[in-house]
């Protein structure tokens, strides 16, 4: 049992990053990671889940809902700081867990962001070809029904624009850091300008009569059953309510989903110039940026039209096209379908970094920890992962499974938070160049905001996401346990 819960020393992993051909070339600045940020963070949720949880769950209180979602985000990203700028490794969440929690649940988080970038970049890769096939209708060019994936085609179709999304972004990564970071600057300029003009444009029409009642009676939600249910509700019987105070809670565990993603700037501490001081200022800038955006969207949509009559599918498109608007209802699509461009790029870096920091320690093949003699980049790993999840956002429809992205990313959450206390008590003499504030308070908060969001998920996510988890011990008590870095060099 012991070798289950054996750590590997933060100076052990970053003296592994110096072996020449298992390196990652540094080339990131703070500007780079906090565009990274925002270009991940910012996708589908700012044009639509904002309306969609206005009129469904807290009315013009959503603004309010995206503070607290933030918040959540906030206390997590500050473990996540101190953890990124103490261990500048690629890895992420599982890096840190080694160093503080031991193999196993390194393996475990792992295995969960490994389900979270993948199952991510497959669905917003998706989720990209349905807006830029519904801009080529606008022109008058129709995708065959065959090409256009599950979900528009009678029987088998391909989606072959997510297909060739993820393979050209898979080429653009592979090509080296620095150009993914210029690209994504490029487009995330693109978005926020978007997004800006939004913003503007809709001020002009905001009425304040559309802001009364703020926070409007609450109302039960309707009654779940089964899988279906919220886990709080089918273990202690609390069922969420919509509107109300308790309403924005309700609705932050829903806007949570606009929010993940800001955590795949740390699997990209190994290949930042100056770690100790970049990490900390790009993961809270992005995290900051992309609430303030929040809330100013949800304050606009919510004043041009009454929460009552929002669009659920394309609300702030329809909030313009209801005030004879148009134009801006096709820049808003343009600007989703770019967003999501860089949305799916950054999900696929965190994937490969992942996995190739797994691969580095000997819990995967270690054929897929070299790095790219000229670019510097893990592209094995970056092309074997780039193809399979091209196929599966060929063959994929949108469907529950989107939630396994929010629930992973929850977990992760809770990992990173105990790992800052666990780290704190056993190697209180490392060097922080960035140190989380009211350790253990609050590490201990985020801890149980992650953890109340992920109860009021579905029990079938639950199950889901704990099926994925056996699959993962099983693979690592079969072939991790006895290929690993620390486990070869005990038996040296």
């Amino acid at each position: 049992m012991s070798t289950l819960f054996r750590t590997k020393s933060v100076e052990q992993s970053i003296k592994d990053t110096e072996v020449p051909e298992q390196s990652l070339k540094k080339s990131l600045s703070a500007l780079d990671l906090t565009v990274f940020g925002v270009g991940v963070i910012i996708g589908t949720g700012i044009f639509v889940l904002t309306g969609k949880v206005a009129k469904e769950t807290a009315g013009p209180a959503t603004a309010l809902a995206f503070v607290v979602a933030g918040a959540v985000c906030a206390l997590a990203a500050l473990c996540y700081a101190e953890f990124a700028s103490t261990v500048p490794v690629a890895g992420s969440a599982y890096t840190f867990s080694y160093a503080s929690l031991g193999e196993l649940v390194a393996w475990i988080i792992g295995w969960d962001l490994v389900l979270e970038f993948a199952l991510g970049t497959a669905v917003v890769a998706v989720g990209w070809s349905g807006y830029v096939r519904s801009l080529l209708d606008n022109i008058g060019w129709s995708m065959p029904e065959a090409l256009s994936g599950p979900d528009a085609a009678q029987g088998f179709g391909f989606d072959i624009l997510a297909f060739a999304l993820v393979l050209v972004l898979t080429v653009v990564l592979v090509l080296g850091m620095k150009l993914s970071a210029r690209v994504t600057t490029v487009v995330v300029a693109v978005k926020l300008v978007v997004v800006g003009i939004v913003i503007v444009a809709g001020l002009f029409f905001v009425k304040s009569a559309n802001y009364k009642p703020f926070v409007p009676p609450a109302e039960p939600q309707p009654s779940g059953s089964g899988w279906d249910a919220p886990l709080v509700q089918l273990l202690f019987g609390y069922a969420p309510t919509n509107f109300g105070l308790m309403g924005i809670f309700t609705a932050a565990s829903i806007v949570f989903f606009a929010f993940i993603g800001f955590d795949v700037v740390a699997t990209a501490a190994e290949e930042t110039r100056v770690p100790q001081r970049d990490m900390p200022r790009g993961i809270l800038a992005s995290l900051l940026i992309c609430t303030l955006l929040y809330v100013a969207v949800s304050i606009v949509v919510t004043g041009m039209q009454h929460y009552t009559e929002l669009s659920v599918s394309a609300p702030l498109a329809d909030a313009f096209k209801a005030i004879g608007h148009p134009f801006y209802a096709g820049v808003i699509s343009f600007g989703a379908a770019v967003g999501l461009t860089t949305v799916c790029l950054i999900l696929l870096l965190g994937q490969t970094r992942v996995f190739f920091a797994m691969s580095r320690d000997g819990l995967l093949p270690r054929f897929f920890s070299k790095t790219h003699p000229r670019f510097g980049t893990p592209y094995r790993p970056t092309i074997l992962l780039g193809v399979v999840i091209a196929i599966v956002a060929g063959v994929t429809s949108i469907n529950e499974l989107a939630t396994l992205v929010n629930i992973g990313t929850l977990f992760a959450f809770v990992v990173v938070a105990l790992g800052v206390i666990v780290l704190r008590r056993i190697r209180p003499d490392l060097h922080r160049a960035f140190r989380t504030p009211w350790v253990p308070l609050l590490p201990i908060v985020s801890v149980a905001a992650s953890v109340w969001l992920m109860l009021n998920l579905p029990a079938e996510t639950w199950l889901r996401f704990g099926v994925w988890m056996v699959i993962g011990v099983v693979i690592y008590l079969a072939y991790g346990r006895r290929n690993s870095g620390l486990a070869k060099a005990e038996r040296r």
